[in-house]
């Protein structure tokens, strides 16, 4: 884990209210690692006082990316940011994605429900330099809602795109998208991440077809590091279930240990 107090904001793009950070980050950019995240100080006032939890959409050794959506005061202030600000980061933050060898040759899902698509471009590179074959699966409410379709496409992923008004891509939910995929050429694993009830579903489908999956999961967080016990999800393990601290454990957990509300 490291401070970045002075990462800079190198460009910005917006869709309306999602936006897209490239910041100059050489330390954080380092160590992250697919499904990771940052803590995100907005402001220097006091008000919004908590960082902001973003997954890293992908980095290097000179920085990270980011992707959010405004869904409040805090990502509010964020996205009004400019190029050559200053952003007071922490991070690589959780345990992320498992890739390893022994998915060279074999097929992966990658689902993503709208915001949630923000850490699956990071594992999708990471995939194909192990020798993976990742395939993208992009669901929104509308077209709005998948801005990255471009992104995705040009970096040469197999992209599969839904939109839940029929007015991009597969007329549905994405989770019946990625069955009717399953059911044709069942994957290796399935990643996902989005909103609980997208991944809840999920799960089910992937239990059902007997698919590996990896869920991360979404919360709001208080600091980040694990202090405070506000983003706790219910995990199994080895003995039974508890409350989790998703920050510390997580934010990635096997499908087969969480518990849907």
């Amino acid at each position: 884990m490291t401070i970045e107090r002075n990462a800079r904001l190198r460009a910005v793009r917006s869709w309306g209210d999602y936006f897209h950070f490239s910041v100059e980050a050489p330390a954080v950019g380092r160590g992250a690692r697919p499904g990771q995240f940052v803590m995100v100080k907005v402001d220097d006032c006091t008000s919004p006082l908590l960082r902001r939890p973003l997954g890293i959409h992908d980095a290097d050794a000179g920085g990270i990316e980011l992707f959010f959506k405004v869904a409040g005061a805090g990502t509010g202030i964020l996205s009004r940011k400019k190029p050559g600000d200053r952003l007071d980061i922490i991070g690589p933050l959780g345990k992320g994605f498992t890739v390893g060898d022994g998915l060279k040759g074999k097929k992966a899902y990658l689902v993503g429900g709208g915001r949630g698509i923000a850490p699956l471009f990071f594992l999708g590179r990471a995939l194909a330099a192990a020798g993976a074959r990742p395939a993208v699966f992009y669901g929104g409410r509308t077209a709005a809602d998948i801005p990255l379709c471009d992104k995705f496409e040009q970096a040469g992923f197999e992209l599969h795109c839904s939109t839940d008004d029929g007015s991009f891509g597969f007329s549905g939910f994405v989770t019946a998208l990625v069955e009717n995929e399953i059911i044709r050429a069942k994957p290796a694993i399935v990643y996902a991440c989005g909103p609980d009830p997208m991944m809840k579903v999920l799960a089910s489908i992937t239990a059902k077809h007997a698919v590996p999956a990896e869920f991360s999961l979404e919360s709001i967080m208080g600091c980040g590091i694990g202090a405070c016990w506000g983003c706790v999800h219910r995990i199994k393990d080895g003995t039974g279930d508890g409350w989790v601290k998703i920050c510390e454990e997580g934010p990635v957990f096997p499908g087969e240990r969480i518990l849907w509300l």
